[in-house]
């Protein structure tokens, strides 16, 4: 904050909001981290993580907004746009099983749950397998439609390790089903926003700044067409550390 240090660079990063229909409203799809992870330990996010260089192959295979257009969305390059929707289906494919592609721009996968699937989300999460090559091999194009735009946060400067993060929110695709895969996790729970909102309020539970305000947009809409049908303008949200009456906090005004 004195200007001694030179901020770490951010990384660009994409995370997916899954929502599905509940009984009181919409439910998200959130991962507890591990206590044991440098960045966000224990608290509860949606899945997501750093671009991959590999992300922005223009061998992936693409149906729906072009990346063109998807920078236009998110304020940034085509290339970069490109990696991070790439990212946002790989790593919710990663972290959740959820797989937003299908045999061509009107299907989508019904069903990722046997071995061969596992076995290749494994070798996603190790990068011994890259995403292009991932969709190739089982005949599938990316499903950029089934994503809608959300927001865009950039972590403060004040941390070690910084990500530059656009939202998106999708719909679990019919048939299909998300299970406790592990890795960064320890924890998944399909949750309203409105009572992992109330769970934080208790000390139940803890949310990172982006997804406390994430759920309390989500938690205005009844269900998962009006989240759909809500008008979005992306702008950038970096919180900054300031004083306040001898305490430290992070505003985002």
């Amino acid at each position: 904050m004195a200007g001694r240090v030179e901020p770490v660079p951010a990384r660009d990063a994409a995370t997916v909001v899954i929502l599905r229909p509940g009984t009181g409203g919409p439910e998200v799809y959130l991962l507890r981290r591990k206590a044991t992870m440098a960045f966000a330990a224990g608290a509860y996010v949606f899945p997501g993580g750093s671009v991959d260089p590999r992300d922005t192959d223009q061998a992936v295979a693409w149906a729906g907004p072009s990346p063109a257009e998807w920078g236009a969305l998110f304020h940034a390059g085509e290339q970069v746009a490109r990696g991070l929707v790439c990212a946002a289906v790989r790593e919710t494919f990663e972290e959740s099983g959820v797989l937003l592609a299908g045999p061509g721009p009107d299907s989508v996968v019904a069903d990722t749950t046997g071995d061969d699937w596992e076995a290749d989300r494994l070798a996603l999460i190790d990068r011994s397998l890259a995403f292009a090559d991932f969709l190739a091999r089982r005949g599938l194009v990316l499903r950029s439609d089934l994503l809608k735009p959300w927001a865009h946060w950039i972590t403060p400067e004040i941390e070690q390790r910084r990500f530059d993060t656009r939202f998106f929110v999708a719909v679990l695709p019919e048939g299909q089903r998300t299970r406790d895969v592990g890795g960064e996790a320890d924890q998944v729970v399909w949750q309203r926003p409105s009572r992992a909102l109330e769970l934080a309020h208790q000390g139940e539970i803890f949310l990172m700044p982006p997804t406390y305000a994430t759920l309390g947009e989500l938690s205005a809409h009844a269900d998962v067409a009006g989240v759909l049908a809500a008008p979005r303008e992306i702008v950038t949200i970096m919180p900054r550390a300031v004083e306040i009456e001898g305490e430290m906090r992070l505003v985002t005004t």
